[in-house]
């Protein structure tokens, strides 16, 4: 009997079961998104980034002042002039990590300084633009993902603005990656500890980021069923350490305790020193700034809002909270509601899905009609003030520190209106029009720019007393040639070079940028 009971197995214990582990992404318990799919037969992760990599070789244009004149300028200022006493903030902090690395190793030429930055916000772009396709592509169908891609990348002001050194475009590339691990509802990609952090980057780099995301912020509060978790364990030790090494790094360079963050809504918001750079009505985000910010999907967004799951309503109010917030503000500019053009593409995406037999024919007239501005803007419109500086720098090849006169370049423009050392990088000596605001409370304070424009003849007269301090070169639009044409006779100055800016003049912008040169 304990023979057959031994042959059994009876009464012994049981080895435990082992099954062979599965592979498939079916039974995995991460989240990965399926890229192999590709486009034009093309992987989607390679097709990205050689396509922002174009875009960003084909945007060749100015856009504002604050692409160069917060980044670029501030990193070279850091990194080459004034290395031992550099006074800076977070986002310039970035790209002067870029020179001084190309300054190591000895490769800081003009044309690296120039294009590096650019090429790594493109990367940095591309990878917004592919979690964007993963996070729909968790959600919805494969199409709805592929829909909303294609709208992301045909989108004009997205062209225009993705590989451009701004705070507006970091702020929406750290936007769109956080909202890649957001906890939308049916969500398998969402990470609180990933998207806070992200969050906090962006508030840290544009404080202003903060009106995108209390939407969210609040809602996933009112969702979360552990609400004192996510405060005391998330919330709090997130933004406190963010914030605490951001304060740190300012007060180091500033060389005292400085709250960058306060000072940029102390400013802009609190005392509106924006206003000093222009106004706008109320109305004119809903009139004209969201209508040519997301240009030809405005119909495919609008019928997109329609069709849109529940899941989407808060990116909805979203979008509807941010454009009004920026409202009440009396400076508006297109790029500051540049991150909430991504959550559009959701809702345009959405819409494209749903046109069954015109998906194709409207799929095709909204790249078209988005390939025009975006070639137009990127290629022609307002590209003299980058191509006259490169006019420039070919004076410090041509010059010789040992023969004077060294050349001295002076722009009477409206302040702000080219690059400078950063696209230089040689100690030619250069002089513009300044136009800080004022920060007294002065009623009767002019700054230099609107001096010299009330009267150039006089402001010139001073500022030279002898012509022997007049610069080599002057600087300006066609627009003041024929006022300037007695002051450039009298001292012997010749227009040596035009060169084509806009087709749209506009006040003191003119058509053409003129360089005349002291004989």
């Amino acid at each position: 009997m304990e023979k057959i009971r031994a042959r059994l197995n009876i009464g012994s214990k049981a080895e435990p079961v082992k099954l062979r582990k599965r592979k498939s992404q079916l039974y995995s318990k991460e989240e990965t998104c399926p890229l192999d799919n590709g486009v034009l037969g093309v992987h989607v992760t390679v097709f990205t980034v050689a396509f922002r990599l174009i875009n960003c070789f084909l945007v060749q244009t100015s856009f504002v002042p604050d692409e160069y004149w917060q980044s670029l300028e501030v990193a070279h200022l850091m990194v080459f002039e004034y290395p031992s006493g550099i006074r800076g903030f977070s986002y310039p902090l970035f790209f002067a990590a870029i020179y001084k690395i190309l300054h190591f190793f000895t490769y800081d030429a003009v044309q690296l300084l120039v294009w590096l930055p650019r090429i790594v916000q493109a990367l940095l772009s591309a990878l917004a633009d592919i979690k964007l396709y993963c996070l729909i592509q968790s959600l919805e169908h494969s199409d709805v993902a592929k829909w909303t891609y294609l709208c992301q990348l045909c989108s004009w002001f997205t062209w225009y603005c993705c590989t451009r050194t701004l705070t507006n475009t970091m702020e929406t590339t750290l936007t769109t990656l956080a909202l890649y691990y957001y906890p939308l509802p049916g969500s398998k990609t969402h990470s609180s500890t990933k998207y806070l952090i992200l969050v906090a980057l962006a508030v840290i780099v544009r404080p202003t980021a903060l009106i995108v995301w209390l939407p969210l912020l609040v809602y996933h509060f009112w969702q979360e069923d552990n609400k004192l978790k996510l405060i005391t364990h998330l919330c709090l030790p997130i933004g406190a350490l963010t914030l605490g090494i951001s304060t740190l790094i300012d007060c180091i360079f500033y060389g005292k305790w400085t709250l960058v963050q306060y000072n940029f809504l102390k400013f802009n918001v609190f005392h509106n020193v924006a206003e000093f750079y222009g106004s706008h009505p109320w109305h004119w985000y809903f009139t004209q700034g969201f209508v040519v910010v997301i240009g030809p999907h405005l119909p495919f967004f609008l019928y997109g809002c329609t069709l849109a799951s529940k899941r989407y309503r808060i990116l909805l109010i979203t979008i509807v909270w941010t454009v009004m917030v920026y409202s009440c503000l009396a400076h508006k500019e297109f790029r500051f509601i540049y991150p909430v053009l991504p959550f559009c593409m959701v809702f345009c995406g959405e819409s494209l899905v749903n046109l069954r037999t015109w998906k194709r024919p409207a799929a095709c007239a909204l790249l078209v009609s988005n390939l025009v501005p975006a070639l137009y803007t990127g290629l022609l419109h307002q590209r003299g003030t980058l191509d006259v500086i490169g006019h420039l720098q070919t004076l410090c090849d041509d010059s010789d520190p040992s023969t004077p006169p060294l050349p001295e370049v002076l722009f009477l423009m409206p302040c702000h209106s080219t690059p400078f050392y950063s696209h230089i990088h040689c100690p030619m000596k250069m002089r513009f029009l300044e136009c800080p605001p004022d920060l007294t409370g002065d009623e009767s304070y002019v700054d230099e720019a609107e001096r010299f424009f009330a009267d150039p003849h006089h402001w010139l007269r001073t500022s030279f007393p002898y012509k022997s301090m007049l610069p080599t070169h002057l600087v300006f639009f066609d627009v003041l040639e024929m006022e300037l044409s007695t002051f450039l006779d009298g001292n012997r100055f010749m227009r040596s070079t035009e060169i084509f800016h806009t087709h749209v003049p506009e006040g003191r912008v003119g058509k053409s940028i003129l360089v005349y040169q002291r004989h």
